[in-house]
Formats: structure tokens, C-alpha cells, sequence
């Protein structure tokens, strides 16, 4: 399946409404509002912008915003919203369109997903880094390599399959092959990243926690119990020994 047949099927815009996903986008959006400090003349690129839940919210707030897609189901989601986002159908490793040192923030949530290796995630940062103002922030996103260990190996019994196969080694490291849409990474894989890009981590966090372990719980939970999570969440958020146990980190960067 390529990542245009995947899009096309997986419904983005609702994940982000469920309560695993409110979890994650509440605690982003925190950081995020931090980051802007109120600022409405700041502006903003949402690379990697799925259908828009960042980039309309933000841009509802009054701040100037460009979001980039790629994938065909995504954009047009995002353009039926009708908000005052400047849209660009793009590709991550090459937004050539986009003039160098325009933006304060980036937000970069969705394509360190999707491609493979230090190499391909580089070509992608280097764009990043080239359209954000020196000083500015990129907020990085990763799929974590132990969420999936434990839930698509473990919890779906293919562990041993896929060890057999090499697809994880004896560390439980995924070694995902170019055609697998999603390429893991561990706390050490970031840091070296960050180490060949030369940015400034300002922080790290994670945005979800167990929510997405939780999903069944969350929706049995009371109202005022979902809301004392997020709290809970937002509270733990950067806690060093729980940073990698959650299925998503964000690393916030200094150009």
C-alpha cells in the first residue's frame, strides 16, 4: 500500500477528535501556544499538514499560516474546511516553492513518520531548517519504536514471525524495509539526528503518553475522569523516564 492509498483509507481528520487523539493534540497544542507566546505576527508552516487540525485551529486564532501535504485525501479535507490557510500540495523533502527564512514555527508532525533512515529524515529537516527563520522553532514528531513493539508485535502475536524475518532484531529494534510506511526510532536514533542537523533541542516531550494503550479505557472513562487525564498528561509530559513509552515523541528545536 503507498502512503496515497493509506490516507485515502485511514481517516486523519477523525483520529485527532477521538480521545486518544484529543489527548495528543491538546498537550501539542500547549507547547505549541508557548512557543507563540501570543505573537499573532509569528508565522507558521504545518509541514506534513494531514487534514488541517493544527493549521485551521491556528489560523482561527488569527495567526498566519502555510500548510504543505502531500497526500490527495488529506488535501482535500483540509481545503473543504474553507480557513485561512495558505495550502501547498508538496512533498516534505522538496517545498522549493517556499522562499528560505519565512517562518518562526514549524510544525513537522507528520513526514519523519513516513520516511526511511537518517537520510531521507535529513533531506526533509535541511528544508525545514532552510524555510524557518534562524532562531526560530521546529517542533519534530516521531513514532516511537516501543509503543510498536508492543502493540503491533506483541499484542498482535507476530513478534517471533518477525524476528525470524529480521524485521526486528534481538535489541526488539524494528528495522522497517523501504516499502512499510512507518519507520520507528528510539530516543537514541533522535539525538543522532539532532547531532547531524547541528539544531538546539529547547525540550522534548511526549504528546500522548499511554493514551493510545488506553484507547478502550479513555472512551469507559467519565468526562471529569478524561479530563483529570489530560491534566495528567499534560503534567508528565516531559518526564525524562517516560519520554519513548508513549507512541509519539515531539522534539522542539532551535534553527
Amino acid at each position: 500500500m503507498t502512503l496515497q492509498e493509506y490516507y485515502a483509507k485511514h481517516n486523519e481528520d477523525h483520529r485527532l477528535t477521538t480521545r486518544h487523539g484529543l489527548v495528543e493534540y491538546t498537550v501539542s497544542m500547549k507547547y505549541i501556544h508557548e512557543i507563540l507566546n501570543g505573537d499573532k505576527s509569528k508565522k507558521i508552516l504545518d509541514l506534513g499538514a494531514g487534514t488541517g487540525r493544527y493549521s485551521v485551529a491556528l489560523a482561527s486564532e488569527g495567526y498566519d499560516v502555510t500548510a504543505v501535504e502531500l497526500c490527495e485525501a488529506n488535501l482535500k479535507v483540509l481545503e473543504s474546511k474553507h480557513a485561512k490557510v495558505k495550502i501547498w500540495p508538496g512533498n516534505a523533502k522538496n517545498i522549493h516553492f517556499l522562499e528560505d527564512n519565512t517562518f518562526d514555527v514549524t510544525i513537522f508532525f507528520g513526514p519523519l513518520y513516513h520516511l526511511h533512515g537518517d537520510d531521507e529524515k535529513l533531506i526533509a529537516f535541511r528544508e525545514a531548517m532552510r524555510v524557518t527563520k534562524k532562531g526560530g522553532v521546529i517542533l519534530a514528531a516521531y513514532v516511537m519504536n516501543d509503543y510498536s513493539i508492543l502493540t503491533y508485535c506483541f499484542d498482535k502475536d507476530r513478534i517471533s514471525s518477525l524476528m525470524s524475518e529480521n524485521r526486528v532484531d534481538s535489541n526488539f529494534k524494528i528495522h522497517s524495509p523501504d516499502d512499510e510506511l512507518y519507520d520507528y526510532v528510539g530516543l537514541d536514533d533522535i539525538n543522532r539526528l539532532n547531532e547531524k542537523t547541528g539544531l538546539k533541542r529547547i525540550k522534548i516531550f511526549s504528546p500522548d503518553g499511554p493514551s493510545d494503550y488506553m484507547r478502550r479505557q479513555l472512551n469507559a472513562m467519565s468526562e471529569e475522569s478524561f479530563q483529570k487525564f489530560i491534566e495528567f498528561q499534560l503534567c508528565n509530559a516531559e518526564r525524562p523516564d517516560l519520554l519513548g513509552a508513549g507512541s509519539h515523541l515531539v522534539d522542539v528545536l532551535q534553527n
